[in-house]
C-alpha cells in the first residue's frame, strides 16, 4: 500500500506526493503530480501529517471531476442556444434574400455581392466561436475548420447556386453541421449523442431545457453539508424540497428564473410558512453552488436569486391567532394522564409527568440517562447537555414529585436512558415513538392540531409565570433566550435553590 511520502535528494524532510489523474489535470493547472512538505523528518510523524493532506487532494479531485460532469452535460443547452442563435440570423437573411430575389441564375451583382458577405460573415463566426472552444479545452478545432469547413464553403460558392435564396440555405446548412461537428469533437460526444445533436443543431426546439439542480449538484451539496455538521434530517427534507423544484423545471422545460419559482410554488396547496421553507432550501442552495459551483457561477453569479423576493400570502392575525398552539391546563394534563394510566401506558405517564415538571422538549426528556442525574449544589439535578440551541443546554433541578419516578426508571433501564424506545428513526430521535402514542392519547381525549406535546412545555411556563417567577428564571428552566443583553450574555443565570424553588410552585395530581 502507497504511503505517498516521499525525500527529496539530500533532504530529511518527508513530503506527500500523489499523481494527479488525467482526466482532471486542467483544474489543476496541468500539473501531472501533487507534492506539499509535512514539516518534518520523523517517518512517523510524517505518516500522521500525510492523512489530512491526501484527504484535502483527494476531495479536489472529486470535486474536480463534478464540476466536470456538470460542464460535460451542458453541451446540449449550448448547442440549442447556438442553434436558435443561427436559426433567426438565418431567418432574417431569407427574408432579405426574399425580398430582394432576382429570377436569374447568378442574380445581380448586388445579390452576388450580398451572398459573398454573408458567406464570409459566416465564416468569421464560425471560426471565433471554434477559438472560443479551444480557449475552453478544445484541440485544433480552429486550423481543423479553416482547412476543412472553409474548403467546403468556398466549394459552394464557385458553384454560384440559382437564388441568393438558395444561397442563404446551402450556407446555414455547412454552417449547422460545421457546428455539430465542433460540439463532437468539444464534448467527446458519442456516436448516438452525435446524432441527437445534429438533431437540436437542426432542430434547436426539439431540445428541452433540464433542470440545473442535478443529481452531482446534490450529491456535492450534501457532502459540503454533512462536512459542516449540519442535521441529517435538515439536509434530507431541504433536499427532497429541491428534488421536487428539480422535477417540476424539468417537466415544465422552463429555466430557473423567479417567474418558474412562483409558478412552481402556486402549483402546492400548502401554507405560506411551509411555502417559505422551500425558499429557505432553494436559497441555501444557490448561495452554495455560487459559491462553491464554477459553472453555476459561471452562468448565474449576474443575476439575483430567484428564490428572495418572492411574495407569499400573508396570514390574517386573527387567523394566526386561530391556529396557534395552546397551552394545557393543570386539569387537562391531569386528564391525560389519568388516561394514559386507564389504558396502561406506563411510560406515556412517566413522559406526562417529566415534561410537567421540568418543561422539557420530548427529545430532550426521551435523550435522558442515567449519568444526565448529577448534583449541583446538593441538589440532584437534570443536565440536558444536547439541545437546539445554545440556551438550551442547562440544568434542571428534580422536582420532589419526579424522585421516586426517576429512581425507578434508573433501576428498570436497560440501555441507560430513562425511557425505553422502540424507535427506528433514522435521525436517531429517540421521542418518534412517544410523540406519536402522546399525539393518539391527545386526539382519542378531544383535543385537536393546537394541542401538541410542546403544549405540556407552554404550559409550565404559564404556570411558572403566573406564579411570580421572573421571567429570567423561567428562561433558564426551559432554555430560552431573553433577547436582552444583560441576561442572555453576562447573566450567568438563576442558582439551583431559585431554580429549585420557583419549580415547586408546579402540583399536579397525577396519583389518580
Amino acid at each position: 500500500m502507497a504511503t505517498h511520502l516521499v525525500q527529496k535528494s539530500g533532504q530529511s524532510t518527508w513530503y506527500v506526493r500523489m499523481a494527479v489523474p488525467a482526466d482532471v489535470r486542467k483544474a489543476f493547472g496541468g500539473k501531472t503530480k501533487l507534492i506539499k512538505t509535512t514539516g518534518t523528518s520523523n517517518k512517523a510523524e510524517a505518516m500522521d501529517k500525510r492523512l489530512p493532506i491526501l484527504a484535502q487532494w483527494k476531495a479536489d479531485i472529486r470535486a474536480a471531476r463534478e464540476q466536470g460532469m456538470e460542464a460535460r452535460e451542458q453541451w446540449r443547452p449550448k448547442l440549442a442556444e447556438v442553434s436558435l442563435t443561427l436559426e433567426k440570423q438565418v431567418d432574417d437573411r431569407l427574408l432579405e434574400a426574399v425580398k430582394s430575389q432576382h429570377k436569374g441564375k447568378s442574380g445581380t451583382p448586388a445579390e452576388v455581392m450580398a451572398r459573398i458577405e454573408l458567406h464570409k460573415e459566416r465564416i468569421v463566426e464560425l471560426l471565433m466561436y471554434a477559438q472560443a472552444l479551444e480557449d475552453e479545452g478544445a484541440e485544433d478545432l480552429v486550423e481543423r475548420i479553416k482547412t476543412h469547413i472553409t474548403t467546403r464553403l468556398m466549394a459552394h460558392l464557385s458553384q454560384e447556386p440559382a437564388s441568393l435564396l438558395d444561397g442563404v440555405q446551402a450556407s446555414a446548412e455547412i454552417v449547422r453541421d460545421a457546428l455539430s461537428q465542433v460540439a463532437k469533437q468539444s464534448f467527446s460526444l458519442t456516436p448516438t449523442e452525435a446524432i441527437e445533436a445534429n438533431e437540436i443543431m437542426y432542430t434547436p426546439t426539439s431540445y428541452k431545457p433540464v433542470s440545473p439542480i442535478t443529481a452531482p449538484r446534490l450529491a456535492a451539496f450534501r457532502s459540503y453539508r454533512v462536512k459542516s455538521g449540519v442535521a441529517d434530517k435538515t439536509i434530507d427534507q431541504q433536499e427532497s424540497k429541491l428534488k421536487k423544484l428539480s422535477g417540476y423545471l424539468r417537466d415544465q422545460g422552463s429555466p430557473l428564473t423567479r417567474a418558474t419559482v412562483a409558478a412552481w410554488l402556486d402549483t402546492m396547496s400548502l401554507s405560506s410558512k411551509t411555502k417559505a421553507q422551500y425558499l429557505l432550501a432553494g436559497s441555501t442552495f444557490w448561495q452554495w453552488a455560487i459559491k462553491h459551483d464554477t459553472h453555476w457561477r459561471s452562468d448565474y453569479s449576474e443575476k439575483d436569486s430567484p428564490f428572495t423576493g418572492q411574495e407569499l400570502p400573508k396570514v390574517r392575525a386573527k387567523d394566526k391567532a386561530e391556529s396557534a398552539r395552546k397551552a394545557f391546563t393543570t386539569e387537562e394534563i391531569e386528564s391525560l394522564y389519568a388516561a394514559a394510566k386507564l389504558s396502561g401506558n406506563d411510560t406515556l405517564c412517566d413522559l406526562i409527568m417529566l415534561g410537567s415538571y421540568t418543561g422539557c422538549r420530548i427529545e430532550e426528556i426521551a435523550q435522558l440517562r442515567e449519568d444526565s442525574i448529577i448534583t449541583v449544589e446538593g441538589i440532584r439535578t437534570f443536565k440536558i447537555s444536547d439541545s437546539k440551541t445554545v440556551a438550551g443546554i442547562r440544568e434542571i433541578p428534580i422536582h420532589p414529585s419526579l424522585a421516586e419516578v426517576v429512581d425507578r426508571l434508573i433501576d428498570k433501564s436497560t440501555d441507560g436512558f430513562l425511557l425505553p424506545s422502540s424507535s427506528g428513526n433514522k435521525y436517531g430521535i429517540r421521542s418518534d415513538p412517544h410523540s406519536k402514542a402522546f399525539s393518539r392519547l391527545k386526539t382519542a381525549q378531544g383535543f385537536g392540531s393546537r394541542h401538541v406535546f410542546h403544549s405540556v412545555r407552554a404550559m409550565v411556563v404559564t404556570l411558572l409565570v403566573r406564579a411570580g417567577v421572573p421571567g429570567p428564571t423561567v428562561a433558564n428552566i426551559v432554555g430560552h433566550e431573553t433577547g436582552l443583553v444583560t441576561f442572555d450574555v453576562y447573566d450567568e443565570g438563576a442558582s439551583p435553590k431559585q431554580k429549585q424553588a420557583a419549580l415547586s410552585n408546579l402540583d399536579f395530581n397525577f396519583n389518580c
